[in-house]
């Protein structure tokens, strides 16, 4: 995935000013920086979310294997079926069953399956995210009555059952306890195999855990966002070109 040039606005606040990354297939890309430099509206843009917001506007393109998803002729539901998408807090539907949860992706895509092949999607699904042995044996209990932990990876699971190309992540363990924390990130390295995986996060521990490419996102007073530096996330920990990465991810500020 490529974002060519993002520049983004809400109203007339420019929020981001010409944001490139390349983001390659099966590899983890962290985004790091303070809060209000732009990481989550820039994640948002990758798939179609950020133009839902009344009065927000961007510029540039988002391209998977040179098609731009923002091209005219393309449905946000496509974007979507490609791109996943799972949130800071845990969002399955409370009431509706952990299978129904997984499968209903399907249909707000307009995905059709018959019994079987859903059977298979919900096994396949709650597998890869690291939760099918847990919950096996009550697929027909409401998803709100599952652990955090447990939630935050139904959700992935209900992410995976429509088999995006790319998967989004927005700071998807800062809701939770050190030890779902780790099983999150287990199961990202497993699916980072299959599926390009960007993440936004403020631990800068978890960064370098679970990430092989890190970009650093910083706005400086009363100026939109932008990729100061961007790279191997070792090299960027390690022996960072620009000092203010370097300040950053030392702590001495953000």
């Amino acid at each position: 995935m490529d974002a060519r040039t993002i520049s983004a606005w809400f109203g007339e606040r420019q929020v981001l000013d010409r944001v490139s990354l390349t983001m390659p297939a099966g590899v983890v890309t962290s985004l790091i920086g303070p809060s209000g430099c732009g990481k989550s509206t820039f994640l948002r843009i990758l798939n179609r979310m950020h133009e839902l917001i009344p009065g927000a506007s961007l510029a540039g393109e988002v391209v998977i294997d040179d098609d731009d998803i923002y091209d005219a002729s393309r449905r946000v539901v496509d974007a979507r079926k490609q791109i996943g998408m799972v949130f800071q807090k845990p969002n399955p539907f409370p009431a509706m069953s952990i299978y129904d949860n997984v499968v209903a992706g399907l249909s707000l895509t307009g995905m059709r399956a018959d019994r079987a092949r859903k059977d298979h999607l919900v096994e396949t699904s709650l597998q890869r995210a690291g939760l099918w042995n847990e919950v096996k044996d009550r697929l027909r209990q409401p998803g709100g009555g599952l652990s955090g932990g447990q939630q935050q990876r139904l959700c992935i699971a209900r992410s995976l059952a429509v088999t995006p190309r790319v998967l989004l992540m927005d700071e998807p363990c800062s809701a939770l306890d050190p030890t779902s924390t780790r099983v999150i990130e287990e199961t990202m390295l497993e699916l980072a195999r299959d599926v390009t995986i960007v993440i936004v996060t403020h631990n800068m521990q978890q960064a370098q855990r679970v990430s092989q490419q890190c970009a650093f996102f910083l706005a400086a007073q009363g100026t939109p966002g932008v990729i100061v530096e961007h790279g191997a996330t070792d090299a960027m920990f390690d022996s960072p070109i620009d000092p203010r990465t370097y300040d950053y991810v030392n702590g001495r500020f953000g």
